[in-house]
């Protein structure tokens, strides 16, 4: 078993923690019992430049306050976790004040988003106020990956465009904000063929969107497109209901040309959008996809 994960640092950790109380008590008994003798000029021998060292008592309010951090000290141990897997009269965690703060704050923002959640995306979009608060979110929470003006980049898609995996209806983007997506698309070299079919097929796509292509190898290539075409379709316009991309837009989410094609034909590809259900309300999804159907609805 690993050491961090053992029994012994809990002990370990609340035998250093009630230790140093111990201490603290174990010093203020031992003060409180030295005397001095009645025939002592009360020094302790140490002299130096003429200046005596005296040996008198802590004062007072120095002992209260050592009495203090010991209640306070075992008051605390009680009430909170402190002694190992002890979790405290209270039982608090940082999880619960976390939650208890997200909730406190939820409760206190949600008029500001309930006067919005009966308005149709399409007419939401066109509030001003809507459009603002939608925006900020997009920025806090989204941007990271899409970008502050939504262009995204390689691997993160443009949302500003027509161009839509999993599509573009309010709907949609709902459904896609909520419970995130996950794109897959699995190495097909071996189905293919060998390499110089793979390039064939590389071309072929290329040939699709119009760019520019070795027009021998394409037709090459178009015979072995069919092991494609179970996700992509026959004519290679993708199919969303499974975010199969549109290969005839020349919209490459990751990377553009022979290399880059042939590159994703022999790895595959492996893409995630994180589910933000558990962050947001229904009512911040609902002016967020409104922000985002408005990007590539003007």
């Amino acid at each position: 078993m690993n050491d961090f994960v053992s029994g012994f640092w809990p002990i370990w950790i609340s035998a250093i923690t009630l230790g140093g109380i111990a201490f603290c008590v174990g010093l203020l008994i031992f003060a409180s019992r030295v005397k001095v003798p009645l025939d002592s000029d009360n020094t302790n021998g140490h002299e130096w430049d003429g200046i005596k060292e005296m040996n008198n008592p802590m004062p007072m309010w120095w002992v209260g306050l050592f009495i203090i951090t010991v209640i306070f000290g075992l008051t605390y141990l009680y009430l909170f976790p402190g002694l190992g897997e002890y979790q405290g009269k209270f039982g608090w965690t940082k999880v619960n004040q976390y939650e208890a703060d997200v909730a406190k704050y939820k409760a206190k923002i949600a008029p500001l988003y309930a006067k919005y959640a009966a308005i149709p995306v399409p007419e939401l979009a066109k509030v001003p106020e809507a459009h603002a608060i939608g925006k900020r979110i997009f920025l806090n929470n989204c941007a990271a990956c899409h970008g502050s003006d939504a262009k995204g980049s390689r691997g993160f898609p443009n949302l500003t465009d027509s161009d839509w995996l999993h599509g573009g209806s309010p709907e949609k983007i709902i459904e896609t904000i909520n419970n995130g997506r996950m794109g897959m698309m699995p190495p097909m070299a071996a189905a293919v063929g060998g390499e110089e079919d793979v390039k064939n097929v590389a071309n072929y796509v290329l040939s699709l969107s119009g760019s520019i292509h070795d027009s021998g190898r394409a037709n090459a290539g178009k015979e072995k497109f069919v092991v494609c075409a179970a996700c992509h379709g026959a004519e290679g316009k993708g199919n969303q209901a499974i975010g199969a991309p549109n290969l005839t837009d020349n919209i490459w989410l990751h990377g553009q040309g022979e290399a880059a094609i042939i590159k994703r034909v022999h790895e595959g590809k492996i893409n995630q959008m994180p589910a933000w259900k558990e962050k947001f309300s229904p009512e911040q999804i609902h002016l967020l996809t409104a922000y985002v159907w408005s990007l590539s609805n003007k």
